[in-house]
């Protein structure tokens, strides 16, 4: 902990924080929460910089209830403004970048002040044997072999580990499981696997460049990692269809993640856009909340398996609209009201009335951060070879980003075990 950071209880608070003269930054934070251990280097950092002029204060949310629930704080890490006993700003919570918490930070002081600081800050260089970049089942794998082979491993990611599972409700198709498991638990037991072995990670990050020649990466313009093995891992995204207000009305009624807001529709009716697995089997899951979900699919038939065929056929909540595709999504007020589809037979067009909009159009590999190093397939997907090596020496490509016919979790920790065993061999000399 820096020594500009003070740990307070809530009787303290109201002294050290509501009686301050001039600006705090309070961090809420909780044990055995990653995202707490993520924030904590950053928050010390930030300490280093802007400590002579602001005051860094850190309390434990779980033992300090009281405090924690008089100022609404739910969830750990949260961050918090303050200036002379008031609150400013916006708060911050979940995987915190560094860029996000300097900004709230240099809010609280004049410009010229902020920059006189920022020449305080430290650059810092790390040498590992694998840097790992992105954190999801392939990535994780990846860390665990080369850790347990005693590889100095590093693991990054722009957000937390655990990739889309921490977006996924369920998984019901992993070994070794009898009954399906929430994503998020198998996120973070992977992730404590990872640490046991001896991991170290750099989470909700900003990755500021990656020169694969040079084997460096930046992180958060202020570290440099060189390694002698490259790892990327950084997964795939939501596809968008392109469809007239989908882009401005993002997180405004359409959502690409039921397990983040399927909640919010509560006795709702909402769309569902595709009929493969992610579109079917997410339905099933908004079923629990909506209570009338149309699913409108291109072809005349679904794709996703057949166990979630027959459960979504058998929902009476669910009913299909099929050879159709969307064509506008229409906002009343702050959110969308009306999705209009045509009938790709007829060509005639109507407006579905509806709460909201999930998109399920399959997903895009997440390859913006390298600029093009890599050679790709017709789809945008990374060449590799069978054991995961790419164009450029000593880089490898796994998971969802590795061109290949299928992409589960299953098949992903298959690509982080290759390219590890095979990475170590190759570094022993073999």
């Amino acid at each position: 902990m820096s020594e500009h950071t003070t740990t307070i209880d809530q009787d303290a608070w109201d002294d050290v924080v509501l009686g301050a003269k001039g600006p705090v930054v309070v961090d809420f934070f909780s044990t055995e929460c990653p995202p707490c251990e993520a924030l904590a280097p950053k928050f010390d950092a930030m300490a280093e910089v802007y400590g002579d002029d602001v005051r860094f204060v850190k309390i434990f949310r779980q033992g300090n209830r009281e405090i924690s629930t008089k100022l609404g704080v739910g969830g750990s890490p949260t961050v918090l403004y303050f200036n002379n006993g008031a609150e400013v700003g916006e708060r911050l919570t979940g995987g915190i970048r560094r860029d996000a918490l300097e900004q709230g930070i240099a809010a609280l002081l004049p410009d010229e002040r902020v920059a006189e600081l920022q020449r305080r800050k430290t650059t810092a260089k790390t040498d590992v044997d694998v840097l790992i970049i992105g954190g999801g089942p392939a990535g994780l794998t990846a860390g665990i072999y080369t850790a347990q082979a005693k590889l100095h491993t590093l693991i990054v990611d722009r957000a937390l580990s655990g990739g889309n599972l921490n977006i996924t409700h369920t998984v019901s198709n992993f070994p070794g499981f009898a009954d399906p498991q929430p994503g998020y638990l198998l996120a973070h037991n992977m992730r404590q696997q990872a640490v046991n072995a001896g991991c170290e990670f750099r989470e909700a990050t900003d990755i500021t460049s990656i020169d694969l020649d040079a084997h460096q990466v930046v992180l958060d313009g202020v570290e440099t990692v060189t390694a002698r093995k490259i790892i990327v891992a950084t997964g795939s995204s939501p596809r968008v269809i392109g469809v007239e207000g989908e882009r401005e009305n993002q997180g405004r009624g359409i959502s690409y993640c039921a397990t983040c807001d399927a909640k919010y529709y509560e006795g709702k009716h909402v769309v569902v856009i595709g009929g493969g697995n992610s579109a079917i089997e997410e339905s099933l899951f908004i079923s629990r909340f909506a209570s009338r979900i149309t699913i409108v699919h291109q072809f005349d038939t679904l794709q996703a398996n057949r166990v979630a065929q027959e459960k979504a056929f058998a929902d009476p909540k669910i009913s299909f609209l099929f050879k159709h595709e969307p064509r506008a999504f229409v906002r009343e007020g702050n959110s969308i009201g009306r999705v209009r589809v045509q009938d790709l037979t007829s060509g005639e067009e109507r407006e579905i009335a509806c709460d909201g909009v999930f998109i399920f159009a399959g997903m895009k590999p997440n390859l913006e951060l390298l600029d093009g190093q890599l050679d790709t397939d017709d789809w945008g997907y990374v060449r590799v070879d069978a054991d995961m090596h790419t164009n450029h020496k000593d880089v490898f490509a796994i998971g969802d980003i590795a061109s290949k016919r299928y992409r589960q979790m299953t098949t992903a920790v298959s690509d982080g075990t290759i390219a590890a065993m095979r990475l170590a061999q190759e570094l022993d000399g073999h």
